[in-house]
């Protein structure tokens, strides 16, 4: 039962805005999440989730995982199922995804994100996410600079 999420996040300048996708049953904001497929990795897990829900690749901070019980309405009821989440630096948004008809997406500022998630199930992991964000915010200051120099070419 157990799933892996990402919580899709970018920087500029000093904000943090954290990307939300509506769930597929209740139209709810919440983060990308789902089964690990036998023999996947829970990165490639997260790359995957990530694209096929909101159309976005990036970089899974692998050091940050944050896992949370959340609750998901099945043909048998509302079941509850830990999910561990990590911080997912967005590096590409595309237009066209596999899920995009039966999702909306939605850029929220951290600060901003605790009244767009559903209370229920989103708070605790974005105060995890928000308490962990200087050590988030470097490793993704860290991964951008590379990015970076890579692009760059050699003098």
């Amino acid at each position: 039962m157990h799933r892996v999420g990402i919580i899709p996040f970018d920087i500029r300048d000093d904000l943090v805005a954290v990307l939300f996708v509506t769930s597929q049953t209740r139209g709810r904001w919440i983060l990308p999440k789902g089964k690990r497929k036998k023999d996947e990795t829970q990165t490639e897990a997260c790359l995957r989730e990530g694209f096929e829900e909101a159309g976005v690749k990036g970089e899974v901070l692998k050091d940050f995982p944050m896992t949370q019980v959340i609750t998901k309405l099945t043909s048998a009821g509302k079941v509850e199922i830990p999910v561990t989440y990590y911080p997912f630096l967005v590096t590409e948004q595309f237009d066209e995804w596999p899920e995009k008809e039966q999702r909306q997406r939605h850029w929220a500022l951290l600060e901003d994100a605790p009244r767009v998630a559903y209370r229920e199930d989103y708070l605790p992991v974005l105060r995890q996410f928000e308490a962990l964000s200087n050590w988030i915010r470097e490793t993704a200051a860290q991964h951008k600079r590379q990015q970076q120099a890579e692009l760059t070419p050699a003098q």
